[in-house]
């Protein structure tokens, strides 16, 4: 229609112009950045990611200790898991030995993130991203993740990052991020490999940061870089909610068995974890936690063995503390579905978003787009979104009129 077709010849930019430099740079690097056949690992993991002269005076949370120079060099094969060659070749050797380590060095930090609004934020949004992923950052800056008022309501956003799995490129990186950090003030990153299997690092040091340097929070929405968030949906549903109360939210999955599939990216060995079914979690895209329940999961966090499926794991921790997660129909974790009956259903459509929270698996255009077609003046959903005509599957002998499409 024309609404989809002007919001895609007006609204979505050639490039974004407040930071063209650094997204060309991050362009570049990763054109440039491709390893040889044996690419050359550096021999101190860590290098060269270092604590800015500005970053280093900021004192760390008392939960995640510092380790020290000569401790990491004579641990340096425990401060990270080797990245695998695909992730069926996970070494779970590597990480029985080596899962007990889970304090690491928070690199970049925004301590006063949560200090800018008397009284704290309203909501945190805090997006899993990767150091090379510049550019999704960038959208969901411009679109969904935009600090300031919303309904009322003050939002904060940090993105949680781990050094990059490519370790050719260590110093160019480092040079971007720090820029990139210094521009938005939105980069926490600690000093842990970012692989898949790394992901509950990422958890528990999050977790450990909110409760040191968010504690004024009201409530935390995390998920992921290729996700859309209707925020003005969140921000209504959670003004229901009391802070101080437990909450947690989102797209739950109940009785998952663990894959026992070697070639599954997912798979877990019995050894690892030996019960037929997982505790109830909720799906990694994106789910809504309050104050009080981050306090209390980063507490059992440090109680509970790590696991390597982040969303799993959490689900372990909510256990813990005896709390039930909520499953909301508004949280599509697996992308919206196409109906069996209608495969003609456009299912990218704006009316179709307006009343969900999360929505997984988008490309960055996709998520400026449907940003833009949420909110366009022009947009009408009074019209129910169904099939005009009754469904009727095609006969051999007989052709039947197919469906006008929606409007």
């Amino acid at each position: 229609n024309d609404l989809w077709k002007n919001s895609i010849v007006h609204n979505f930019p050639p490039c974004f112009s407040q930071s063209s430099a650094i997204s060309e740079m991050a362009k570049c690097v990763r054109q440039s950045g491709k390893p040889s056949v044996t690419p050359k690992i550096l021999s101190d993991l860590r290098a060269p990611w270092k604590l800015m002269p500005a970053e280093a005076k900021v004192p760390r949370p008392q939960v995640t200790p510092i380790i020290r120079q000569t401790e990491e060099a004579n641990k340096k094969v425990q401060t990270t898991t080797p990245p695998p060659l695909t992730d069926s070749a996970f070494n779970f050797k590597s990480y029985l030995l080596n899962k007990d380590n889970r304090n690491f060095n928070l690199l970049i930090n925004q301590p006063k993130k949560c200090r800018k609004t008397p009284g704290g934020p309203f909501l945190l949004i805090a997006i899993k991203s990767v150091v090379e992923d510049f550019d999704r950052r960038e959208i969901v800056r411009k679109t969904w993740g935009r600090e300031g008022l919303v309904n009322g309501e003050q939002i904060q956003r940090v993105f949680l990052l781990g050094t990059p799995k490519n370790r050719t490129l260590l110093a160019t990186w480092e040079t971007l991020i720090h820029q990139e950090s210094q521009t938005y003030r939105d980069i926490l990153l600690w000093d842990f490999m970012d692989t898949f299997f790394n992901l509950t690092l990422k958890e528990i040091h999050f977790l450990n940061w909110a409760a040191e340097f968010c504690h004024n929070v009201k409530f935390i929405f995390k998920g992921d870089a290729d996700v859309f968030v209707n925020v003005e949906n969140i921000v209504d549903f959670l003004e229901r909610h009391d802070p101080t109360e437990d909450l947690f939210v989102g797209d739950i999955i109940y009785n998952a068995r663990p894959i026992r599939v070697r070639k599954s990216k997912y798979y877990i060995p019995e050894t690892m974890y030996g019960l037929s079914i997982y505790p109830a979690y909720a799906g990694g895209g994106g789910f809504l936690l309050s104050s009080r329940t981050m306090r209390k999961l980063s507490r059992a966090c440090r109680e509970v063995e790590l696991f390597p499926i982040d969303d799993v794991f959490l689900g372990m921790c909510l256990q813990r503390i005896n709390l039930k997660p909520i499953l909301h129909e508004g949280f599509k974790t697996f992308g919206i579905v196409k109906p069996s009956a209608a495969p003609h259903l456009q299912t990218f459509d704006p009316c179709f978003y307006k009343d969900l929270m999360v929505v997984h698996s988008l490309k960055v255009a996709e998520i400026w787009l449907m940003w833009n077609l949420l909110h366009s003046p022009r947009l009408s959903c009074t019209q129910k979104k169904q099939v005009k005509k009754p469904f009727q599957w095609k006969k051999k002998a007989q052709t039947t009129t197919q469906a006008s499409p929606l409007r």
